[in-house]
């Protein structure tokens, strides 16, 4: 994988991101995370189910974004470089992503 570069002490992949590319990523699962704070309070509250269940639909909807943030960049990054340095194997691992993200 081009971009993609493996740590030599603990074996995970990294990549690295322009700083808008981070800064979009972020901000959307920042808002995911106070959903989901938002959402403990409501259950330490007693909230009737249904309110409950309007806001975690929400935050399923902020980390649908976010997959899609996400996977943009990865395709306009990584995917399309690896395919003009005919890397082909990393089509092979886009689509075994997409197969898990659609489930």
């Amino acid at each position: 994988m081009s971009e993609a570069k493996e740590c030599p002490h603990c074996g995970t992949r990294h990549k690295e991101r322009t700083a808008e590319e981070q800064k979009k990523l972020l901000v959307r699962l920042k808002k995911a995370e106070g959903q989901i704070r938002g959402i403990e309070k409501m259950v330490e509250e007693n909230i009737y189910c249904p309110d409950i269940l309007v806001q975690v639909s929400a935050v399923t909807s902020a980390l649908n974004s976010f997959n899609k943030e996400l996977l943009a960049c990865h395709i306009r990054g990584c995917v399309a470089e690896d395919i003009r340095e005919g890397n082909d194997e990393t089509i092979d691992e886009l689509v075994s992503v997409l197969q898990k993200l659609m489930k």
